[in-house]
């Protein structure tokens, strides 16, 4: 290790490591010189803490029409207040009518109800171990079409165990008889022999089930040790005799680990890895005897054999060793075979209702595993992944980008199951799948998904057996592993979204329903309907608190039975739009009609009629809130079922109902009390105003209706 001078720069500290290193082969010691904040890491985050956060596309897009609004509000102000100084009208009312539009045009509760809403979905989604690493992601969840899983431990229960070992004397089933009837002996050698690499070329332990050290080994290399263990092969004795010199760190690529042991003068080389490429590297099979030549008929029957335990779903390792000379020999090269070992690992019981109900939700499942293609086909369909996708393309076969014309790009976007795919493939597919529209969410756990998880849309990172990079480089990281969180973390990404419009749609309909009544009520020369402060008390509290509700409401009973939400599409759609003047509408007339009323019908004065609109329309925007349910029964609804709604319109009710009745309040906000011909306009105006909004209501009811998609059904 060279010396480094301590005002070294960062780039010339070639000893040292710095925290978030990740050590991809290999094995060293090193000294702890600085912990948290102290490290360049920790520099690196005091910086970023500086730096401030950054908004999310939804905040940006609610930030843009909150600039929009202020906008079209001042140029409304101004228009009004121009025409009414035009027609001779008092300037002091002109000045009142302009900051009352204003006022009333900008969604004051907005950017806090929002922000309420995605820290309750988030709270969420952690509650069920969905752990959300950036608010962007909740976005997208809700136009997530495709899904790449990888196999195991997402797919499967990652509790591998040896079923069955291929030997030179034939197969053989694991655990061996417990019932004292005893192997031949040729056979109880051969399978030594073969267990035997298995262990020395392993770097896992072996501790209590319960023991974290035992549950961060790699269940792979675990399951060998039981194996062994079983035979009476212990991993520390072994060393002893073959001390392990040197070890040659599995490579993702080759899919393949050696390590090197002293035996004598010379070294034993144990390995272990994919079939293809152990036999790629065979050139002798093991014997009772002196190892034999091995014959290109021998190698294709052991790639056979091979072939024929995946597709009953194991998961297949080769077995061989060498010996060598020194230790910088090469130790993939003139190999001899032992023998296959298949690993079993059964599917989690809960994830075929999972692919199901991505299924049902407009969004496919994707299998993207490193394992061989017989073995991913068998799980596939043991998982219920679609009948037309379940044949596996494998890597060697997949061609890259440039290869591929309009014919292989449906070929591969319609493939369910892709085998023995490297990382650069990974990223190949991520890519494919985005140039075809589709919003693509990656699983992954290692130090080579990293890439993959950072290109795609949504990169999901397993919290149990994941590395820190992986999870690092995921946007969501689920705690428990299980691919069933998936399609809950996809739900609440649907509802969070659709609540958030919900609220905007209800925030942005009862302040441009304020808008127009204040114009209106201006210029046909009956006064302000509307006060500034009483405006400000509407938009501040009672508006506010029923969008909150709305914003924090579960989920409608159909959020996963449409299809993905496109990616990109605005807050309030077209539709959403006409829905808001429709109901903006209802509100004006309603309202309007009770102010004219009260002053030219009941004869009120300026005080008492504008306290009659002031009441009637904090009402209709009360009972407004039931016009947002996204179920079409009126009665029974995710709005009724709501408890914070009920809630939220028992306070505002309280508010108003003290503002009245408490007398500096009610001095401020220049409210008198009501007859009861005043209050009958007042319930008046609030049921028409919702009977009204039926109508926009019904019409987009009907529009969703035709529009919707039916629910997909298993083609399994």
């Amino acid at each position: 290790m060279c010396e480094v001078d301590a005002d070294a720069a960062l780039a010339d500290r070639h000893s040292v490591l710095h925290s978030g290193t990740v050590v991809t082969r290999g094995s060293a010691e090193a000294l702890v010189v600085a912990t948290g904040m102290a490290t360049e890491l920790g520099s690196i985050v005091d910086l970023r803490e500086e730096a401030g956060e950054d908004q999310t596309p939804l905040e940006r897009r609610l930030d843009r029409l909150g600039r929009w609004l202020l906008v079209v509000s001042v140029a409304i102000a101004a228009l009004i207040a121009g025409v009414g100084l035009a027609t001779g009208r008092e300037l002091l009312l002109m000045v009142e009518t302009g900051i009352a539009l204003v006022v009333a045009a900008i969604p004051e509760g907005l950017p806090v109800v929002a922000t309420i809403a995605l820290a309750r979905g988030v709270w969420r989604m952690a509650q069920r171990r969905a752990i959300v690493r950036r608010l962007s992601a909740v976005e997208t969840l809700g136009s997530t079409s495709v899904i790449l899983t990888d196999k195991t431990g997402t797919l499967t229960e990652n509790r591998l165990a040896v079923r069955e070992v291929a030997l030179r004397t034939g197969p053989l089933a694991l655990p061996l008889p417990s019932d004292g009837e005893r192997l031949p002996e040729e056979d109880l050698d051969a399978l030594r022999e073969a267990l035997r690499i298995a262990v020395l070329c392993n770097n896992a332990t072996l501790a209590d089930a319960a023991d974290d050290e035992a549950m961060a080994s790699d269940p792979l290399e675990v399951a060998l040790l039981e194996a062994g263990r079983s035979i009476g092969l212990d991993r520390e004795e072994l060393q002893r005799s073959w001390p392990e010199e040197r070890e040659d760190a599995f490579d993702a690529d080759s899919r393949t680990m050696a390590t090197v042991h002293r035996a004598g003068d010379g070294f034993f080389v144990a390995v272990k890895g994919a079939p293809e490429s152990v036999l790629a590297a065979t050139t002798h099979i093991a014997s009772s005897g002196e190892p034999s030549a091995a014959t290109a008929e021998e190698l294709d029957s052991w790639a056979s054999r091979g072939g024929e335990m995946a597709s009953l779903g194991l998961r297949v390792l080769a077995l061989a060793s060498k010996t060598a000379r020194t230790l910088e020999e090469d130790p993939y090269e003139s190999l001899t075979l032992h023998g296959l070992v298949g690993l079993e690992d059964p599917p989690r019981t809960d994830v075929p209702e999972a692919i199901e109900a991505c299924r049902r939700a407009g969004m496919r499942t994707v299998m993207v595993t490193g394992d061989q293609a017989p073995t991913a086909a068998t799980v596939a369909t043991a998982v219920g992944i679609d009948a037309a996708d379940r044949d596996a393309i494998e890597g060697a076969a997949l061609p890259t980008p440039d290869e591929l014309d309009e014919s292989g790009v449906e070929r591969l976007t319609g493939t369910g199951v892709f085998a023995r795919v490297t990382p650069a493939q990974k990223l190949d597919l991520i890519r494919l799948f985005r140039e075809r529209g589709e919003v693509v969410a990656m699983t992954g756990d290692g130090v080579n998904d990293a890439p993959a998880l950072r290109e795609a849309d949504i990169g999901v990172a397993m919290g149990k057996r994941g590395t820190q990079v992986a999870r690092e480089a995921a946007d969501i990281v689920l705690q428990d592993d299980a691919f069933a969180t998936i399609p809950f973390a996809v739900a609440e990404g649907r509802t969070i979204f659709a609540n958030i419009r919900k609220l905007v749609a209800y925030l942005l309909s009862c302040n441009l329903g304020e808008i127009a009544l204040v114009s209106l009520g201006m210029l046909s020369g009956a006064g302000l309907p509307l006060l500034p402060l009483q405006i400000l008390f509407l938009n501040l509290v009672t508006d506010v608190f029923p969008a909150l509700a709305l914003g924090v409401g579960r989920a409608s009973g159909d959020v996963m039975a449409h299809p993905p939400r496109p990616h990109g599409e605005p807050v309030l759609r077209r539709a959403d739009w006409v829905a808001l003047v429709g109901h903006a509408a209802a509100m004006t007339v309603a309202v309007l009609g009770a102010f004219l009323g009260a002053r030219w019908w009941l004869g009120y004065g300026p005080e008492a009629t504008v306290t009659v609109s002031f009441l009637g329309l904090a009402l209709a925007q009360l009972l407004h809130v039931f016009n947002m349910r996204s179920e079409n029964h009126l009665l029974r609804n995710e709005i009724t079922a709501s408890p914070a709604v009920w809630w939220a319109l028992a306070l505002c009710v309280a508010l108003l109902g003290a503002a009245v009745a408490i007398p500096a309040v009610a001095e401020v906000l220049q409210l008198r009390g009501l007859d009861a011909r005043g209050w009958g306009l007042v319930v008046g105006a609030g049921l028409a105003s919702f009977a009204l909004g039926q109508i926009p209501r019904t019409i987009g009811d009907r529009r969703e209706e035709a529009h919707r998609r039916p629910i997909v059904r298993s083609a399994s």
